[in-house]
């Protein structure tokens, strides 16, 4: 059975774990996690997001990249959150993606669900998995793969 999170991971808590700001940061609440296997979190899709005012204009639809990218940045909460003393001054870079399916828009008004489980890592390299549900069907899925690197503030 999976841990709940022991008191919950708000949008004050997430500022401390990703180095994402406005417009960016994707992720609003973390629901539950287990330390280097899973997370669920979720996304409220707002009609103020700035990518709907050109995608489109008259059918606003969130771009397939920005669902990943919430996935992704869910992701890195996970890792920050297993590995925190070895995240130190350092960030963390989505590298790549596979076999990447879309199933169903979203929509303006949407709840994400994005779970996210850890399925290996090497060195500085990590692979997981994710799914991004809105009312239970599935919208977005993928691999993702990233790597934590030097932050290099200049």
């Amino acid at each position: 059975m999976l841990d709940q999170v022991q008191g919950e991971i708000v949008s004050k808590d997430i500022l401390d774990l990703l180095p994402h700001r406005y417009p960016f940061l994707l992720v609003d609440r973390v629901l539950e996690y287990q330390a280097f296997n899973y997370i669920k979190a979720l996304k409220c899709v707002s009609i103020n997001e700035p990518f709907f005012q050109g995608h489109f204009p008259s059918y606003p639809v969130m771009p397939g990249v920005m669902i990943l990218e919430s996935l992704a940045q869910a992701g890195g909460i996970l890792v920050m959150k297993s590995i925190p003393e070895a995240v130190d001054n350092k960030i963390f870079l989505f590298t790549g993606m596979e076999k990447v399916r879309f199933r169903k828009s979203v929509f303006p008004g949407d709840t994400l669900i994005l779970k996210v489980y850890y399925e290996k890592h090497k060195l500085n390299l990590w692979k997981m998995s994710g799914k991004a549900i809105v009312n239970g069907e599935i919208a977005a899925q993928g691999i993702l793969s990233a790597a934590i690197v030097p932050r290099e503030d200049k």
